[in-house]
């Protein structure tokens, strides 16, 4: 099924360190379109066993609705809950209602809404499955920050919840936080994962398969590389996000309802060396490293950025530590999750052999 665009983006095959480079990604044709509906969504859970809402193959695009969790996790009618902040029925996307009353919601589960699986032909345990976000659409004019009472890094600041539903002027490309405060829109995936072994009983902890990441910088023209664990690697994707600081202090960014468009490319026999996914910019090397414990994290993302430099680039582990030490910022890319992530930016610029990204 072709989705909404007539152009074409052409896109060529990986090298082996995963390099391409920068493209338009703004041409393209889908050849997948998958709705949220109660039949291709679940929520707050990944349950083994599910049957794919797609088949694709290597270096296909698909489209995938999402729909947002806030809204319809409030404890309320969601028609009543955004009418209570200022959005009428009629602006709710037509799924809300019946997404809130059909689909289970299992007790000890997550938040999030996630569209999937898609099923990726060829992809086995132990290849690499690349994710390409090609572009990002809006489906509404407005989002949803939430936070509560024991939420975030600062849980005393609220005694009660505090939903703030913010309004997107997409054409100026920014959401109208208060008056005089204008906040240019930057969507990503907050959860893409990939099925592990075994089920996934809540979508709230993110963890090698990749899931509640919240990493910033999966914007349009990256890549995500998780490591397949499953035939078909059986990929899930929701919790989008207009616009997040690095930490997502409060518990949430804003939460709104995008189309992810996305390719997606087997990298055969390369999952051996992921401990944890990896990203990639026209810019930047993404490594992370994830743990309950903040400083476990910061140690695991150093881990991987030398793991990274030895493999991809060819240093020692001793040089490779002082790179890390010199060139590569590690930031909190979120603190509230359960399980923490911190992410190495190792940037591009430093290295005099330039691997080109996404090329056509």
């Amino acid at each position: 099924m072709k989705y909404l665009t007539p152009l074409c983006f052409v896109v060529s095959l990986l090298s082996a360190d995963f390099a391409f480079s920068q493209a338009s990604t703004k041409n393209y044709q889908v050849d997948t379109y998958v709705k949220s509906t109660p039949e291709t969504v679940t929520w707050g859970y990944l349950p083994s066993g599910r049957n794919p809402v797609a088949k694709v193959k290597s270096g296909q695009v698909v489209a995938m609705d999402t729909l947002t969790h806030q809204g319809i996790i409030n404890g309320v009618d969601p028609v009543k809950f955004f009418a209570d902040q200022g959005v009428s029925k009629s602006e709710l996307l037509p799924e809300t209602m019946e997404i809130y009353e059909k689909v289970p919601h299992p007790p000890g589960s997550g938040a999030h809404v996630m569209t999937g699986p898609i099923f990726v032909e060829g992809a086995e345990p132990g290849d690499v499955l690349e994710v390409q976000i090609i572009d990002l659409k809006f489906r509404v004019p407005y989002g949803v920050n939430n936070s509560g009472k024991g939420g975030g890094v600062v849980p005393e600041v609220h005694s009660k919840p505090y939903p703030k539903v913010i309004r997107l002027d997409l054409k100026r490309n920014v959401a109208l936080f208060a008056p005089g405060i204008e906040i240019p829109l930057s969507p990503f995936m907050g959860t893409m994962a990939l099925l592990p072994e075994e089920s996934l009983t809540s979508t709230r902890p993110p963890g090698s398969y990749g899931g509640n990441m919240d990493l910033k910088r999966l914007t349009a023209g990256s890549s995500l590389y998780l490591p397949v664990k499953q035939t078909g690697a059986l990929f899930y994707t929701g919790d989008s996000h207009a616009v997040q600081g690095d930490g997502e202090v409060n518990g949430t960014a804003i939460e709104a309802s995008l189309t992810p468009v996305l390719r997606f490319i087997v990298h055969k026999g390369k999952g051996s060396s992921l401990k944890w996914p990896r990203a990639e910019d026209a810019k930047n090397y993404y490594v992370m490293g994830m743990d309950r414990d903040l400083n476990i994290a910061m140690k695991e993302a150093v881990i991987e950025t030398i793991n990274f430099l030895k493999s991809e680039k060819g240093l020692s582990a001793e040089d490779a530590y002082a790179l890390a030490s010199i060139s590569v910022n590690y930031i909190v890319g979120e603190a509230v999750d359960d399980v923490l992530m911190i992410y190495g930016e190792i940037p591009k610029v430093i290295f005099k052999k330039k691997t080109p990204f996404w090329s056509k």
